[in-house]
């Protein structure tokens, strides 16, 4: 993720961590981050590297996007059927990091997941553009697919299924991912990187610790 830097001795001591306040809450941080990636990431500021493990011990990642986030979670929407969706539901248990290129940042957040309230995923549904409502529907996520043309007609069947309002599938909704643990990690010369690893003690309050690169 970084390059080595050559013709310059000073280490340094100033970290960009270097805000005791953001330093006390990590949603405070994420936040600050978050929004400075909106600005400075060239696509998907809100793409997360999700990982999630099958019954044999074996993990998987893919790319989803982040689409809401408070303190009490992260929450990202997709098919409950896939393979994502079967196990997370099997082991209650998921992790992602976020990669920021241009700003040379990434957060890491692990905890424990559950299906959000069919509300929060009614609302979200609804919002989302008329083709990936179809999509919802017609993609048989993480089986097998013939042919293009067939994904196609499922498209067009939906389509004439529903030719107004797109109720949202029952096999489509959000999860949420109530983190145990959050890592925030800052590009340093020399690969002199900054970690910082957030865990709640037994009243609930967040303790940051500093970790070697």
């Amino acid at each position: 993720m970084s390059q080595d830097t050559g013709g310059d001795n000073h280490y340094g001591t100033q970290s960009p961590l270097h805000d005791d306040t953001l330093l006390t809450d990590p949603f405070a941080l994420f936040g600050a981050w978050f929004e400075e990636a909106k600005t400075h990431e060239i696509n998907d500021p809100d793409a997360i590297a999700l990982s999630s493990v099958a019954a044999d011990g074996m993990p998987s990642v893919r790319m989803v996007l982040l689409k809401q986030w408070s303190e009490d979670g992260f929450i990202f929407f997709t098919n409950y059927d896939g393979r994502k969706g079967d196990e997370l539901l099997a082991t209650g248990k998921a992790a992602f990091v976020m990669h920021w290129k241009s700003l040379r940042r990434q957060v890491r957040v692990a905890g424990m997941v559950k299906p959000v309230e069919a509300s929060v995923s009614d609302a979200y549904f609804a919002s989302r553009p008329r083709g990936s409502q179809i999509g919802a529907w017609a993609s048989i996520q993480s089986r097998p697919l013939e042919t293009r043309e067939a994904l196609a007609a499922r498209v067009t069947e939906i389509e004439e299924t529903y030719p107004n309002e797109v109720p949202r599938p029952p096999h489509w909704g959000g999860f949420i991912i109530t983190p145990q643990e959050m890592e925030f990690w800052a590009d340093g010369a020399f690969r002199l990187h900054d970690r910082f690893q957030f865990k709640p003690d037994e009243s609930g309050k967040w303790v940051p610790q500093r970790l070697y690169p």
